[in-house]
């Protein structure tokens, strides 16, 4: 069983219309969103939950206003001003760093895990599907993130999958690092702009930096087409696979979208959906599917 991860630099650049049209390709495989910050692949699969459970990533304080002196120590450490002057714990400000637990003279304080998000395993038309969903204001989503994946491999391993395809975090953060750890193969999905190009030598740096194996693919490439051409002379340069360039063609994107499908099930025959049956064999041969 291998693991393909698609990332990309920064949003907006079409990684999961991506890696959605792979799901419609690649047959054998198990699908997973780490994208748990603002998760939306469940918008055009429309999976039916079999299993949901809660996740717990962080602590915050409590103040258990029983033996409280309401002395004020904890407001007067406390730097991100979570505490109301009656003693009540803002659950969205407080960073959950221990300091008022810590300082608290009557140890009236409780530092308790809280729940920050749920996962989700489901089935889909496309096969098993496993994402999550992050709470506003909650942190620790790389532990999400890993949960979400260590979920996908182990079914791929019980179905007897030749593939995980992880729709991985944008930028390069925590997250991020958490969605590509390990994995056989990294596509990239870029654009043709100055900000694509700058945060796509970050996120190929990072590639570098953790020794795995990845490629770029250039979507809506026909907007630019210098920029497009330096996307590939820097993959090039930078020791990466260069996988290909996906045309931009918006209303087969946008009706698949609207429907509810992948621009595979949408438009097979399109430009776009070629361009990305052209990639997806590159890929097949790469990891050896």
């Amino acid at each position: 069983m291998k693991e393909l991860v698609v990332i990309s630099g920064k949003g907006g650049t079409g990684k999961t219309t991506f890696v959605l049209a792979l799901g419609s390709i690649f047959k054998n495989s198990v699908l997973a969103d780490c994208d748990v910050d603002a998760a939306d692949m469940f918008l055009v699969l429309n999976p039916s939950v079999k299993e949901e459970y809660e996740f717990s990533g962080g602590k915050k304080a409590f103040i258990d206003k029983t033996n409280c002196t309401e002395c004020g120590k904890c407001i007067e450490v406390c730097e991100y001003n979570a505490i109301s002057p009656d003693f009540v714990v803002d659950e969205i400000k407080c960073e959950g760093c221990g300091a008022c637990v810590y300082f608290c003279p009557e140890k009236t304080i409780e530092f308790n895990e809280i729940v920050s998000g749920s996962v989700f395993i489901s089935d889909t038309r496309l096969g098993p599907f496993v994402h999550a969903r992050l709470k506003p204001g909650m942190e620790n989503s790389g532990k999400l993130v890993s949960k979400v994946r260590n979920e996908a491999k182990k079914i791929a391993i019980e179905k007897n999958a030749e593939l995980t395809l992880t729709d991985g975090s944008p930028g390069v953060g925590c997250p991020v690092i958490s969605s590509i750890s390990g994995a056989d193969y990294v596509a990239i999905v870029t654009e043709p702009t100055v900000s694509g190009i700058h945060d796509l030598e970050r996120v190929v740096d990072l590639l570098n930096h953790f020794k795995i194996k990845g490629g770029v693919i250039v979507n809506k490439w026909d907007l630019n087409p210098e920029k497009s051409n330096e996307v590939e002379s820097l993959s090039n340069r930078m020791g990466i696979d260069f996988l290909g360039k996906i045309p931009y063609k918006i209303e087969d994107v946008l009706g698949a979208m609207n429907n509810s499908k992948t621009i595979i099930e949408y438009n097979p025959e399109s430009e776009v959906s070629k361009s990305i049956k052209n990639i997806a064999d590159k890929i097949k041969n790469i990891i050896n599917i």
